[in-house]
């Protein structure tokens, strides 16, 4: 059942989501906010897009034109309402379609940005994969593998653009190597953690188009809970009062 919900402390904007089927989670949150956006920027595209969370977040941000392509019918359906919803008709354009091969559609090398929180987990040899399909395609390569999403960021992004990615800690060494290999320069990397003492489960990166010069910027690791309550970096992500008492039974 399709509910609409406000995008959390973001009172003007709301969200449609089925929690029987798909619903945003915190993933995309801390990738909207990692994403860094200049005045110059024009164009940004959000790989497996969902219910439409990044680019509606990043419509907080920016007035820069955002395109979001999503591969599932009925996600792809919820993004579109969502944005109806909002009256971001003319700022959020959205693609219903296998994104490999979206850059002919929609533009080679004209994308100042692209982000992207694409399924996390390769499909193993023995796959016993959850039969709901939307949370298989959602979380599985099943229909998208890593490197086919860098090959369509780099023919996406301009040159000197900037690509965004959130995905796990564990393919962080095929995640490096398959942005060197197809010219997409790792320049800031965030890991997350839910709790200090605990191993990160998220890792966020950001990576230039065809810039060499410079090193890799390792960030303070971010932090979600302390105790049972977010910590304050996660209520400003959010966009919620320091005062606001928010305990892991609301968690994203």
């Amino acid at each position: 059942m399709q509910i609409e919900n406000d995008l959390l402390g973001y009172p003007r904007l709301k969200i449609i989501q089925d929690p029987d089927m798909f619903s945003f989670s915190i993933d995309s949150m801390l990738l909207g906010d990692f994403v860094k956006i200049k005045k110059n920027t024009k164009r940004i595209m959000d790989l497996c897009t969902g219910n439409a969370a990044i680019p509606l977040y990043l419509s907080v941000k920016t007035k820069a034109e955002i395109h979001g392509v999503e591969i599932q019918q009925a996600v792809f359906d919820m993004a579109l309402k969502g944005v109806q919803v909002n009256h971001l008709e003319d700022q959020i354009h959205l693609h219903h379609r296998d994104l490999k091969g979206i850059s002919k559609e929609v533009g080679k090398l004209s994308f100042d940005i692209v982000t992207a929180n694409p399924p996390f987990f390769k499909v193993p040899n023995e796959p016993h994969l959850n039969k709901n399909d939307y949370l298989t395609i959602a979380r599985h390569e099943v229909m998208l593998t890593l490197e086919e999403l860098i090959i369509e960021a780099h023919s996406l992004l301009n040159n000197g653009g900037s690509f965004y990615l959130v995905h796990r800690p564990d393919r962080l060494t095929d995640i490096l190597s398959l942005l060197r290999k197809h010219d997409l320069e790792p320049k800031r990397m965030r890991l997350v953690q839910p709790r200090r003492n605990t191993k990160p489960n998220h890792v966020l990166i950001e990576a230039s188009k065809n810039r060499l010069e410079g090193g890799l910027i390792v960030e303070t690791p971010l932090v979600v809970y302390h105790k049972d309550n977010w910590t304050k970096a996660i209520l400003d992500i959010y966009n919620i009062g320091r005062d606001s008492y928010v305990t892991q039974s609301t968690k994203p």
